[in-house]
C-alpha cells in the first residue's frame, strides 16, 4: 500500500487506489469528477509537474502510474487523495470491494499517524541533528573561505612552525629566506656543518653571511675558506661558552 507526503499531507495516488479497488484509474477519477462537490481541495487535488517530478525522484518511479505517465501512458497528471478523500471514494464507488478496501486503507492511515506521533521525539532529534550538521558545514565553509581569501591577498609568513619529520619543508623555507636576503644574513645555530654552507650558497651575489655557532662546530677553517673562494663573504663567530 503506497502512501506519500505531498504538500505536507499524507496522500495516495489515483493509480494505486484504482489497483486496490480493482478498477481503471480513469474510471476512479471519473467517479470522483461526477461527485466533485464531495471532493474539495483537501480531499483530492491534482499534482503539479514539479510535485510529480519530485515524487519520481524520491521513490524511484515505484508506482505504475508514474511509470505510465513518464512513458506517455496517460495524458494528465495524477490525482492525490487525502485520508478524507479515500474515505469518500467508498461511498462514490459503491461496491463491497470499495468499502472493504477503504476500511483497510483507513486503518493504515491511523497506524501511520500513531507511528509518527509515537516517534515524534526521535524525528525531532534527527531534524535537530541535521540542522546542526548544516550549520556546522556552513560555518566551516565560511572559515575556509576566509583562510583562502587571506592566503590570496597576503604574502606567505616569514616565520613558520615545523614538526618532527618535516625536514624538506624546513630546508625549502631556509633556502627561500636566503635567496630573498638583500643586505646580509645572520644565522645563529649551535650545530652548523657543511650542509649549512649548501644553504648559504643560495644567497645572492654581494650578500654577506655571519654564522654564530658553538666553539666546537663541525665547520673547519678550510670549509670557510673554500666557501668564501666562491661565495664571499662568510664570517663564522663562536658563542662564549659559560664555565
Amino acid at each position: 500500500m503506497c502512501s506519500y507526503t505531498v504538500r505536507d499531507t499524507q496522500v495516495m495516488l489515483d493509480s494505486d487506489l484504482a489497483r486496490l479497488y480493482g478498477v481503471e484509474t480513469s474510471a476512479l477519477n471519473r467517479a470522483a469528477k461526477r461527485n466533485e462537490n464531495r471532493f474539495p481541495e483537501d480531499f483530492r487535488f491534482q499534482l503539479t509537474r514539479d510535485e510529480h517530478e519530485d515524487l519520481r525522484c524520491q521513490i524511484g518511479i515505484s508506482s505504475d502510474d508514474l511509470r505510465k505517465f513518464a512513458t506517455g501512458g496517460r495524458c494528465y497528471l495524477p490525482y492525490a487523495y487525502t485520508e478524507q478523500g479515500v474515505a469518500m471514494l467508498s461511498a462514490v464507488l459503491r461496491s463491497d470491494t470499495a468499502v472493504r478496501v477503504s476500511v483497510q486503507i483507513m486503518k493504515s492511515f491511523v497506524e501511520m499517524r500513531h507511528f509518527i506521533a509515537g516517534n515524534a521525539a526521535m524525528f525531532e532529534r534527527i531534524r535537530a541533528a541535521e540542522l546542526r550538521q548544516l550549520e556546522y558545514q556552513r560555518t566551516t565553509d565560511e572559515r575556509f573561505e576566509r583562510v583562502f581569501d587571506y592566503m590570496g591577498t597576503h604574502e606567505s609568513p616569514r616565520q613558520r612552525v615545523f614538526f618532527d619529520g618535516q625536514v624538506w619543508d624546513a630546508f625549502e623555507l631556509l633556502v627561500s629566506l636566503v635567496r630573498r636576503a638583500k643586505g646580509g644574513i645572520v644565522l645563529v645555530d649551535g650545530y652548523v656543518d657543511a650542509g649549512t654552507l649548501n644553504i648559504l650558497a643560495k644567497k645572492a651575489e654581494g650578500v654577506s653571511a655571519t654564522v654564530w655557532t658553538h666553539p666546537r662546530t663541525c665547520l673547519t677553517r678550510r670549509d670557510v675558506d673554500t666557501f668564501n673562494a666562491q661565495y664571499p663573504r662568510l664570517t663564522v663567530k663562536h658563542t662564549i661558552r659559560k664555565a
